[in-house]
């Protein structure tokens, strides 16, 4: 009997074991999926509202309430160590002072993370490795800048097993990002460009171009609702890849933003609005209201 027991419970962890390395693939394949009903929900810096931003503690608490994908932001030391920060410099986030680009790896290991308050926690800042081997094989992970250092992390993304999980986004036009890498980026990444129809370049012929390598979504950014902007929607949903709109601040989305769903309580006129443009990914502050008003509208 005991025998029995203890293979039932072996057996039962490798299910586990298999279904968290297997979510990940899950998740890349579904990001390929234009017309899916199912939403993937990106928590921005992770679950900054509970955790220091951007620590491993708050992509952990990401995975456990079923977000989908983590934004991460990088930066590089003066021994040339990527480490996770979103500023240039370690003052607002840490105990400590100075520019990222004249610290050590060692000198920034030595400070804490502080909380959304300000207060200093037990937290370390992790690196780029450290939060690819945590989220190896449970969660999508978008790196913020990762396209200005593709050709230097691409071996780290081989090397953690994580090359196909992670999702690399950017401003530029079609012909700059083929140019200033090495690495096909645009192929060997799950690639995403950014559409601001704030800027002054024609954002449809940024789109027309990028359209002839189908990249795996569109994040579009925009401060007003506008016939061009939903002439863009509309190309970006017929051109088989996915929207991808943030309900982070007003800014970014004409309005219809996380503060509008969860602190005026008018989710339908926040997140419902981005459902109806079309949008299968959303970027929030807010992931567990969104997951939550998700799971209500069957769409996670």
């Amino acid at each position: 009997m005991k025998h029995f027991l203890l293979l039932t419970l072996a057996v039962f962890f490798c299910i586990t074991a298999g279904y968290a390395e297997n979510r990940a693939e899950k998740l890349a394949k579904e990001i390929y999926k234009p017309k899916s009903k199912y939403v993937l929900v990106v928590a921005h810096r992770g679950d900054w509202r509970n955790a220091p931003e951007n620590s491993l503690q708050a992509y952990k608490n990401c995975i456990e309430m079923g977000v989908d994908m983590v934004e991460i932001d990088i930066h590089k030391t003066k021994d040339n160590q990527f480490i996770i920060m979103h500023d240039a410099t370690v003052d607002r986030t840490t105990n400590g002072k100075g520019k990222i680009s004249d610290m050590t790896l060692d000198e920034i290991k030595k400070l804490k993370l502080r909380s959304g308050h300000g207060v200093v926690t037990r937290h370390s800042v992790p690196t780029l490795e450290e939060v690819l081997n945590l989220v190896k094989g449970k969660i999508l992970v978008n790196i913020d800048k990762g396209d200005n250092y593709f050709d230097e992390i691409y071996d780290l993304l081989v090397k953690t097993g994580t090359d196909k999980q992670v999702v690399i986004k950017t401003y530029d036009n079609l012909a700059t990002i083929q140019s200033k890498t090495k690495n096909d980026v645009v192929h060997k990444s799950i690639f995403m460009p950014i559409i601001n129809l704030d800027k002054k370049e024609d954002a449809e012929q940024v789109l027309n171009d990028y359209m002839a390598v189908k990249p795996a979504a569109y994040e579009v950014v925009f401060k007003k609702e506008s016939q061009k902007l939903f002439s863009v929607l509309e190309k970006i949903k017929a051109s088989g890849s996915k929207l991808w709109i943030n309900s982070l601040w007003a800014s970014l989305n004409a309005g219809h933003d996380d503060d509008l769903a969860v602190e005026e309580g008018k989710p339908n006129d926040a997140w419902g609005w981005i459902l109806d443009q079309g949008a299968t990914v959303i970027q929030t502050d807010r992931p567990a209201q969104l997951i939550k008003y998700l799971k209500k509208k069957h769409r996670h």
